[in-house]
């Protein structure tokens, strides 16, 4: 799948997981728990044991038309590589690398960097970011996407850190593309209640359908 086709996918969906674990199976579960609520964004964070082998296993296990398989907290070129060699179709960094960037441009991945500030959103534009991670969110809550896309409404936003189903409308009204959202839809998993992940997932689509007004 080209990478246009795979933006566009995170951005009508609105959602990404953003999945930490301890271990494979935990993964493996709470990405089949998001796909079961409706989010077909998986981002597998390199903070997960063996994650390489999690996007393997998921991207053998599911096919393009039921997952949008990536990988989070990637640093550097080299585990980059790694990940889309694994089966990643996707990129995501807290913070702007260069080599990363360039890396997947050269391949035509989707790369996704972390910015906060209004010179780190250009700085990421201006590298070949296809969309800025906002990164931590919480520090400023949704008003720092709008004050952004204030001098840079050309800017494709994606908040990850606080993001909350009582709060995902406010982001996606605020000027958001679409949503990372990490513990507040996982958290189930720290009990072994995955059902609740996939309930969590389906409340996150709706509050998103309704902020987009669909």
């Amino acid at each position: 799948m080209k990478k246009e086709q795979i933006i566009t996918r995170i951005r009508e969906t609105g959602l990404v997981a953003v999945v930490r674990a301890e271990n494979h199976d935990k993964a493996f579960r709470i990405t089949e728990a998001c796909l079961k609520g409706g989010v077909p964004a998986i981002e597998i964070t390199f903070t997960v044991p063996g994650a390489h082998k999690v996007i393997e296993a998921l991207a053998s296990r599911f096919g393009e038309d039921e997952i949008i398989l990536g990988a989070g907290t990637v640093l550097d070129s080299e585990t980059a590589r790694i990940a889309i060699l694994s089966g990643a179709q996707y990129v995501v960094s807290p913070s702007l690398n260069l080599d990363t960037i360039r890396l997947c441009n050269r391949y035509r991945i989707a790369c996704m960097p972390g910015a906060m500030t209004i010179r780190e959103v250009v700085e990421c534009m201006e590298a070949g970011a296809d969309i800025v991670k906002v990164f931590p969110g919480e520090l400023f809550g949704p008003r720092i996407i709008r004050a952004i896309k204030g001098p840079l409404p050309q800017a494709e936003l994606i908040p990850t850190g606080g993001v909350s189903v009582e709060n995902a409308a406010e982001w996606i009204k605020a000027g958001a593309v679409a949503l990372g959202a990490g513990s507040s839809l996982t958290e189930g998993a720290k009990t072994g209640d995955y059902n609740k992940i996939t309930e969590t997932a389906k409340l996150f689509i709706q509050k998103i359908k309704e902020a987009r007004g669909i």
